[in-house]
């Protein structure tokens, strides 16, 4: 089982992953972890570091949950993973989900650091649909609509299922 959970800031993804992970005892991979340089606030680390240790965690575990938002990550894992989950409950559910994000120190060193990012993070997660980037929409839902293995996405409201 090689599970990729995409989609925006606040749809879920790290919810949904860890629970998946914990089910079915596999690892769990945070893309946040290798993209963004440890005790640093949205400081990027090196394309290359962070391809390699997407390569190195897939190389090491044959099965696995992968989550994140970053297109042109999630389009390398979707290369092998075996199923995918767009989480895509719309725009208002990831904006109320930000806004109860509790303090994530893997990431900063304080909530007032965290909470100090709350608005930037508001305003590139209201651009999700209209943006045309790597980690837009438009990129997510051509990651999804290629894939022809088992697939899933869940939208605000209903669930629906494909392949």
């Amino acid at each position: 089982m090689r599970v990729l959970v995409f989609g925006n800031s606040g749809s879920g993804k790290s919810t949904y992953a860890k629970a998946l992970a914990t089910r079915e005892r596999i690892p769990h991979l945070d893309l946040d972890t290798i993209v963004w340089e440890p005790n640093q606030i949205a400081v990027m680390r090196t394309a290359e570091a962070i391809r390699a240790s997407l390569e190195a965690f897939v190389a090491a575990n044959p099965d696995w949950v992968i989550e994140g938002c970053y297109g042109e990550l999630v389009e390398a894992a979707a290369s092998t993973a075996t199923e995918l989950v767009f989480l895509n409950p719309g725009q208002e559910a990831c904006l109320a989900n930000n806004m109860r994000r509790p303090w994530e120190p893997d990431k900063y060193a304080s909530i007032d650091e965290q909470n100090s990012m709350l608005a930037n993070l508001q305003a590139w997660v209201a651009d999700y649909y209209h943006r045309t980037d790597q980690w837009s929409y438009a990129a997510h839902r051509r990651v999804f609509d290629a894939h022809h293995g088992p697939k899933i996405e869940h939208t605000s409201g209903r669930q629906g299922r494909n392949g």
